[in-house]
């Protein structure tokens, strides 16, 4: 779940490039999980990744669904 989370969160970081901003633009973030017990992996991840000084609103929600573990990360707009 960590290697996932990262590899994601670093997508969004290639996505921000091509429009000319960074991660601390953006307002939240919704990661879609399968199984909460699999949280305390993804928050490491994402404290990794994040920008400390301007974080976004984060949510979590897990779902019951087939691996892979992550099923989406939705980020909402930039400021």
């Amino acid at each position: 779940m960590y290697e996932q989370t990262r590899k994601a969160l670093a997508r969004i970081d290639e996505s921000l490039a091509l429009c000319g901003t960074d991660k601390a633009k953006i307002l939240s973030a919704i990661v879609y999980i399968n199984g909460m017990a699999l949280k305390g992996e993804m928050n490491r991840a994402w404290d990794e990744w994040v920008d400390k000084a301007n974080p976004p609103m984060r949510a979590c929600i897990g779902v019951e669904l087939e691996p892979p573990h992550i099923v989406e990360i939705v980020v909402t707009a930039a400021k």
